[in-house]
């Protein structure tokens, strides 16, 4: 099997998984023909006090639920396998060893890409990845030193409105695909 040439890492909660997501990446996918992205769920963000309110092991099968028909698509689990907190430089520099050459690429949203140099080593960042920006309002403004794509785009999904509604059994809104909607009800999370 041939490597992937062209690979979009897509950290985060995921916490649940939710279309916008799914929408994200399927734009990046159509904007610059990428091969495969790589939805890497963090066992613990270091830009969020709380912990996932689902469980590691749910959380990445919700994931491969969301994703089993999209050919591009891989659920990775380095960072749940990785101490705490879930730090992108880690990913990076891992997928960088695994994928040599490759062209890597990070997800982000503008307010991630506005924050990106208090992350952790954000020169490593810089040197080892093109950044597609998901903005739904506004372009993101280069930065000398950094690779940026805008991926434009507009999605109302939000995980802790889906969160909030499962906590105090309101209607669910329709943001989550329908076999992650099923595992939910079934594993009856956030209630």
């Amino acid at each position: 099997m041939t490597p992937p040439q062209s690979i979009a890492l897509f950290g985060g909660s995921f916490d649940p998984v939710h279309l916008g997501h799914l929408e994200i990446a399927r734009r990046s996918v159509e904007a610059t023909g990428l091969d495969q992205v790589r939805f890497l769920p963090c066992r613990q963000s270091p830009h969020k006090k709380a912990a996932p309110g689902a469980s590691d092991q749910d959380r990445l099968r919700m994931l491969e639920i969301a994703v089993a028909d999209l050919p591009w698509a891989v659920v990775d689990d380095f960072d749940l396998r990785s101490p705490a907190p879930s730090y992108s430089v880690r990913t990076v520099l891992h997928m960088r060893q695994e994928f040599p050459d490759a062209r890597l690429f990070w997800i982000v949203g503008l307010d991630q890409w506005l924050a990106l140099p208090q992350w952790r080593d954000p020169e490593i960042l810089a040197a080892h990845l093109e950044f597609l920006v998901f903005s739904r309002e506004g372009v993101p403004v280069p930065r000398p030193g950094w690779r940026m794509q805008r991926v434009a785009g507009d999605h109302p999904a939000s995980a802790t409105r889906i969160r909030e509604a499962l906590r105090q059994g309101d209607e669910i809104p329709p943001w989550l695909p329908q076999g992650v909607l099923d595992y939910v009800r079934r594993h009856r999370l956030y209630t």
